[in-house]
């Protein structure tokens, strides 16, 4: 290979790698700070999540009846921790339970509350639920 096919080369993987990086938010937003999706959402306010998750809408339960307080104490083992999940995987399974193409133990009932969801509301809540400091664990060394 030459030097200038060498050179190219590198410079394609920089674009490739840089288009790909965009820009680091870490997974969580400072409070009120709107974060933006990957899911095609607009900005969420963290403020309006922790509003909503509390308070819920019109035919749409608090999010913290079953996930508790801060998402971090479901009810239930079946509900999933929400508090510290990346705001994204938030907002796409909202959107797949919204569109009914998401499964699992708890797709039917996540699907009633989700199908009646805007866009905005989404986005907030998952920005709401990123921004919170999650229990989440692995379970790498459990016994």
């Amino acid at each position: 290979m030459t030097k200038t096919s060498m050179t190219l080369l590198t410079l394609a993987c920089a674009l490739a790698l840089s288009a790909c990086g965009g820009k680091s938010e870490g997974g969580h937003a400072a409070a009120g700070e709107a974060k933006s999706s990957s899911a095609g959402l607009p900005d969420g306010n963290i403020d309006a999540g922790r509003e909503f998750a509390a308070k819920g809408g019109e035919g749409i339960a608090p999010c913290a009846s079953c996930h508790g307080a801060d998402g971090n104490a479901p009810i239930d083992g079946m509900y999933p921790k929400l508090g510290g999940q990346y705001a994204d995987y938030l907002a796409q399974s909202l959107q797949g339970y919204r569109g009914g193409t998401r499964a699992g133990s708890t797709a039917d009932v996540m699907a009633a509350q989700a199908k009646n969801l805007s866009d905005q509301q989404i986005a907030d809540l998952a920005a709401y639920y990123a921004s919170v400091p999650g229990s989440l664990r692995d379970l790498q060394n459990v016994n």
